[in-house]
């Protein structure tokens, strides 16, 4: 296990969101950080914010472009000194009723959620069964353990994220590796609020226990605790729910 003031995670999906979140919370916690992501204006943002920090490598990538994140991830071995987490935060959402969606559309949120979590974890573990261990953490969503509306394309995604983690933590626990999935509720995040209208809120929040969306850091804390091998290190194979209690409400009370 690496020295907590070497460890070195990659963020895709990092420069917004829970991605971004988790980057911050990392960096404070004293993780070296690799922050990609295919918005390069979102990346803009970073470089200005961490400038040329040494603890802090900033890159883009489609993570549907398996050579491009095996490069990435040795560039992040070569310049941060090893890779100990990842974080597969990068992602892409729609809501469409099952009749209104086209092939195309489902085809692609799949290769983004599916196929680019599967793509940038392999090669990650490439690294870490060398170097002894580490952890990785998919970002699934209740959308994947429930099935709400609209959510054909965007539900399947991450149903199968969640048997993927499965499996990965299977199949790479020999090596030290483990792998965990974290399933956000509603988070205000620039994806859910360029999607969710004040009728979309107003449907939520009538089934959240806790009747409000969560917040990036909320869910980032959680992420933190997975890839840290010194509070999680019996943990593998698990889909934690940080969802203000979605999944497992019943019938909700009117106020």
């Amino acid at each position: 296990m690496a020295d907590a003031k070497k460890r070195v995670a990659l963020i895709t999906g990092g420069a917004s969101g829970i991605g971004l979140a988790t980057v911050e919370r990392l960096l404070a916690s004293g993780w070296k950080v690799a922050i990609v992501d295919r918005d390069e204006k979102a990346l803009e943002a970073q470089r200005k914010q961490y400038g040329s920090a040494a603890n802090v490598l900033i890159a883009p990538l489609d993570v549907t472009d398996e050579r491009a994140a095996q490069a990435v991830v040795a560039q992040v071995c070569d310049q941060l000194g090893g890779l100990d987490g990842v974080l597969n935060s990068a992602g892409i959402a729609a809501d469409i009723p099952a009749l209104d969606t086209p092939t195309d559309l489902f085809r692609r949120i799949l290769d983004v959620n599916v196929t680019g979590t599967f793509i940038v974890a392999r090669a990650a573990a490439q690294v870490m069964k060398e170097r002894g261990g580490g952890a990785i953490v998919n970002m699934a969503s209740v959308s994947g353990l429930r099935g709400s509306k609209g959510r054909s394309a965007y539900g399947a995604s991450k149903g199968a994220v969640v048997v993927l983690t499965q499996v990965l933590a299977n199949d790479l626990a020999r090596y030290g590796i483990r792998v965990n999935a974290v399933a956000p509720g509603p988070v205000n995040t620039p994806m859910v609020k360029a999607m969710h209208v004040d009728k979309d809120r107003a449907i939520w929040s009538r089934h959240l226990p806790m009747r409000r969306y969560g917040e990036p850091g909320e869910i980032a804390s959680v992420i933190e605790f997975l890839l840290d091998g010194t509070r999680s290190s019996y943990m593998t194979g698990e889909i934690v729910a940080v969802d203000g209690g979605f999944r497992g409400a019943g019938i909700i009370a009117d106020d």
